[in-house]
């Protein structure tokens, strides 16, 4: 075997025997996420709430050679939570990757915000990983390690306008991480925030004003890929356990906010 060769194959099983929950996995980053994770060698529990597009995944992944569970999961719903680790530690013993993910971004003025939107962005992007989170860690203490990865985004570090229940959101889960991290760091529990710039998913679909529509069509702003975040929050969970990346901004090649 070439040097290469060998390289290739260390390289695909560095997350071998590692267990990961990736949450928003039916589509964007969370898919490319999922697949990156596995790849890597680890067993995926998929989460999301639309079961079709988890259960498509999961074959992809099985037939690369992968290990995926699906476990249709709403972030909302606290009972949905508890399934989720459940059914993640009866099939598989353990948790040692949790990529809370599954976001909305429903972008509109405040003054013509409707306010079931304002309460849909705090209850899935912040609540839902909160919940997780804390659903989560006794595991990962009775393991005495893991590794918990939220997805933020730029908009948890620049608040900009039309955008102020997305950023209160974002800049929530950054300081959450963060707080988190101080209390787990010496239970051999590590933390990385991921602040994603502008990526080619659907999220943008998801904005309900239809001006706010408008400024993104007219925007030439350059996209980075799925894969290019899901590359990133590999490299993290992978680091050796003395390594904790708490933080990933990764913009694309000429985004200039």
């Amino acid at each position: 075997m070439s040097d290469e060769s060998a390289a290739d194959d260390q390289d695909a099983q560095r997350l071998a025997g590692d267990v990961a929950i990736v949450t928003g996995a039916s589509s964007g980053i969370g898919e490319a996420t999922a697949e990156a994770l596995a790849d890597a060698g680890a067993s995926v529990a998929l989460a999301a709430r639309r079961a079709d597009e988890l259960e498509a995944l999961a074959d992809r992944i099985e037939s690369a050679g992968g290990d995926a569970l699906v476990v249709p999961t709403d972030v909302t719903d606290e009972d949905d939570i508890e399934s989720l680790v459940d059914a993640t530690t009866d099939e598989y013993g353990r948790i040692d990757i949790l990529v809370n993910n599954a976001g909305v971004m429903l972008l509109e003025p405040l003054e013509r915000a409707d306010r079931s939107n304002l309460r849909q962005m705090v209850e899935v992007n912040l609540l839902g990983l909160m919940n997780l989170t804390h659903a989560v860690l006794p595991v990962m203490q009775e393991q005495e390690s893991g590794h918990v990865v939220n997805v933020s985004s730029v908009a948890g570090r620049r608040a900009s306008a039309d955008s102020s229940g997305y950023n209160a959101t974002k800049f929530g889960v950054n300081a959450f991480t963060e707080a988190v991290r101080q209390e787990v760091t010496t239970q051999g529990i590590r933390t990385t925030v991921i602040e994603p710039g502008a990526v080619d998913t659907e999220l943008a679909t998801h904005v309900p004003d239809e001006q706010v529509l408008e400024r993104f069509a007219e925007m030439d702003l350059p996209m980075l890929h799925p894969d290019d975040i899901a590359r990133g929050i590999v490299y993290a969970t992978s680091q050796p356990a003395r390594v904790d990346v708490n933080e990933l901004l990764i913009r694309p090649t000429g985004q200039d906010i």
